[in-house]
């Protein structure tokens, strides 16, 4: 048996069925987070955190986080301990992927915050189911009714820690199509407030 599962991680990479790059990791970066979530990398997740900054995925749509690169966070800047949730990833229109114990006992799945509802869905998939279906193409039907033509090129632009602001807001009726509303590229953390402070006013909850 591999002492890593970064073998199993990277022949998931090659196959994948669109672009995804792997951004390089920096070794004490690398140990630093393996060392706060106590994790080997017989993991998925802890080989991604130990072999890679974070993976930007279909033309950088999805940014699955690692042990940080430059302006991509790490998974443990990005961890909130005190409700057990650790997000591991972001869409370029403020979604977000939390990995994430419901209740003690259970084992913990990743949960995706929707920006078109503002809302928690369990995808009741651990982290390495996730992350293979990711891999093997799950994102095409998973984004069909958020995306719009010529996407691939304008989110290639963007840089690590931006976001697709767009106007009216996917979870608007007016703002439903993404192909006829306003888009601007803005910071990532303020697109994420952004969407979760709408949350909270209209009492979604705010995390998984």
């Amino acid at each position: 048996m591999s002492e890593s599962a970064w073998p199993e991680v990277s022949a998931a990479v090659a196959a994948a069925p669109y672009p995804v790059e792997v951004l390089p990791a920096d070794s004490a970066e690398a140990e630093r987070c393996l060392t706060a979530l106590g994790m080997s990398t017989r993991s998925w997740l802890g080989a991604i955190m130990a072999h890679s900054g974070g993976l930007l995925v279909d033309h950088g749509w999805l940014r699955v986080l690692g042990s940080g690169n430059g302006r991509l966070p790490d998974v443990v800047t990005e961890a909130d301990p005190t409700v057990g949730v650790l997000v591991v990833g972001y869409d370029v229109l403020g979604g977000q992927f939390a990995w994430s114990q419901p209740e003690p006992g259970v084992p913990p799945t990743v949960h995706y915050f929707g920006p078109d509802d503002l809302g928690w869905q369990d995808l009741e998939q651990g982290y390495a189911d996730w992350l293979n279906a990711v891999l093997s193409g799950s994102l095409t039907a998973f984004y069909e009714t958020l995306r719009w033509p010529g996407w691939e090129a304008e989110v290639s632009e963007l840089l690590l820690d931006q976001g697709i602001h767009t106007w009216p807001p996917p979870w608007t009726v007016e703002g439903e199509d993404l192909g006829v509303v306003s888009r601007k590229p803005i910071a990532m953390a303020e697109l994420v407030s952004f969407h979760h402070e709408t949350a909270r006013r209209v009492g979604r909850p705010d995390r998984p």
